[in-house]
């Protein structure tokens, strides 16, 4: 029944393996720009974020993801086949894979953590597979509804968690509360202990299929304050320091035993405008919502809080992605936002009250306030716990404007999916053209055919003003004298390190 083969691995095994030598050795602190969630632990319920991922994939592992010199490649499952009919994807597992407990991986693990799984794509993945079929221990098979070409997008990208698979007995004996407490994965380094919003300790595991990890502990520690991290990288307390603001990353550039790596992963902020479709909202007016984004200067922010590296962005779906529109930037023109606004009946301004921003960006969220209170759109900025902001998102609690960001990986269609279509887990609104023309591209097979729908609904949200795109994000990360090989970049569309990979010096 199959016959396309997509990808078989069969000599990555041995040549990962021969490629580390020698145990683990030393200890590394990374130094997060957030407070680290215990529900990051788990990968059932992964919102459609990046940040997760990097402790998703330090601790567990998944059928087929990213890392080094794969976008998308076989990793728990050493092969897998797509049928002609595009309606069945066969995954084999390697042999005598093993979770950190020492539990065998099986294909009931899989078909297990893939019904578990309640994250940001739930629907849409269930919606599409009729059927996961255990064909044997090492072998199963996912059976779609009909063709999906994004199945593998979904399934194994950071697109969503789905593909991350976790122990089936083992969380049966604890359940949900007790596996986020210790939780026992498949990946690269096995959990230590956990200081609930302190820190976290890892240890390598020397059974990983991929390499033995170079280091032997990593120390995940939340450091919120952006300057604090940068410090900690200087004074030797931390290796690396995460996502700086610019004013920060400038000081560590300019220390020659240090040095500043910007990611290539495929996030962007944006204001959200919750309230367009309620005819009694301000907002409902689009002139009010091209003021708002006449009045951001986007390349002053990219040069203020990210050294040049982040660039203004025309669109919610990053320009690295497929199926990306490369759309220009709205221009900066407060005097059109000024006049806008007052077309609009509102000549003295607009009070529109708080504005919540996606927390560990605090010179963007400032940056973004004071153009917006410059063109006359009155806010006020609330802070807020990034879990926090998460789950007032999801629950669409977040009223009026609010800034927010999304880095995980996938495609156009993966965003439309999640953000834009009217049923997206984070979306606050849509239009019915909008998802006729998603269901459309979901189904079809034609590449070309498939960008140009993608195209057009990417430029419908533009011509409807449904958001206020910023700027591309490249987070600025910090690399301690200590480290030898970073390794950030290494994993594609990923801020993150490769943490089995990376080397401190002798």
């Amino acid at each position: 029944m199959i016959s396309r083969l997509l990808l078989i691995a069969a000599v990555l095994v041995g040549a990962a393996t021969s490629a580390t030598a020698g145990e683990p050795r030393g200890k590394i602190t990374i130094a997060w720009h957030v407070t680290i969630s215990p529900a990051w632990f788990d990968p059932s319920t992964a919102p459609p974020q990046i940040t997760p991922f990097g402790m998703l994939y330090a601790i567990h592992d998944a059928l087929v993801r990213p890392y080094p010199g794969q976008k998308m490649g076989p990793s728990l499952a050493e092969s897998w086949q797509e049928s002609p009919d595009g309606k069945t994807y066969e995954f084999k597992l390697r042999p005598g894979l093993k979770f950190h407990n020492g539990d065998p991986i099986t294909t009931e693990d899989v078909k297990f953590s893939f019904e578990r799984y309640k994250g940001a794509s739930t629907a849409l993945l269930h919606d599409r597979v009729s059927d996961v079929e255990i064909v044997d221990p090492q072998v199963v098979r996912f059976h779609l509804k009909e063709p999906w070409p994004d199945f593998m997008t979904f399934y194994g990208t950071t697109a969503s968690a789905a593909g991350i698979v976790v122990p089936k007995n083992y969380l049966t004996q604890v359940g949900d509360d007790g596996f986020r407490k210790h939780p026992v994965g498949a990946g690269p380094y096995k959990f230590v202990r956990h200081k609930p919003g302190v820190e976290v300790e890892l240890e390598a595991f020397p059974g990983y299929w991929r390499r033995v990890p170079n280091v032997k502990t990593l120390i995940m520690r939340s450091v919120p304050e952006a300057t604090t991290r940068a410090v900690m990288v200087k004074t030797g307390e931390a290796d690396f320091g995460l996502v700086l603001d610019g004013p920060d990353a400038e000081g560590i550039r300019r220390d020659s035993r240090m040095q500043v790596v910007s990611s290539k992963h495929a996030s962007i902020f944006w204001i959200e405008f919750t309230e367009q479709w309620d005819p009694k909202s301000p907002w409902h007016d689009p002139r009010l919502r091209l003021a708002a984004n006449l009045a951001l200067d986007r390349q002053q922010i990219n040069e203020a809080a990210c050294l040049g590296f982040c660039p203004p962005a025309g669109v919610i779906v990053p320009r690295v992605m497929d199926f990306a529109l490369q759309a220009a930037p709205p221009p900066y023109d407060p005097a059109k936002a000024r006049k806008l606004l007052a077309e609009a009946g509102y000549p003295n301004g607009l009070d529109a009250g708080e504005f919540a921003a996606i927390p560990g960006f605090p010179t963007v969220a400032e940056a973004v306030v004071n153009e917006l209170n410059a063109a006359g759109i009155r806010v006020r900025l609330r802070s807020m716990e990034r879990a926090a902001f998460y789950g007032a998102w999801q629950e669409k609690k977040l009223r009026g404007l609010f800034m927010t960001a999304a880095g995980n990986s996938g495609n156009a269609a993966s965003r439309v999916d999640t953000f834009i279509r009217s049923k997206g887990a984070y979306a606050y609104g849509g239009y019915p053209d909008i998802d006729e023309l998603f269901q459309q591209q979901a189904s079809e097979r034609d590449v070309e055919k498939r960008e140009a729908l993608l195209h057009k609904i990417q430029q419908l949200t533009i011509d409807r003003v449904m958001f206020a795109p910023v700027m591309d994000l490249r987070t600025l990360n910090a690399i301690g004298p200590r480290i030898a090989r970073h390794t950030i970049t290494d994993v594609w569309m990923s801020p993150f390190p490769s943490y089995e990979d990376i080397e401190l010096k002798p």
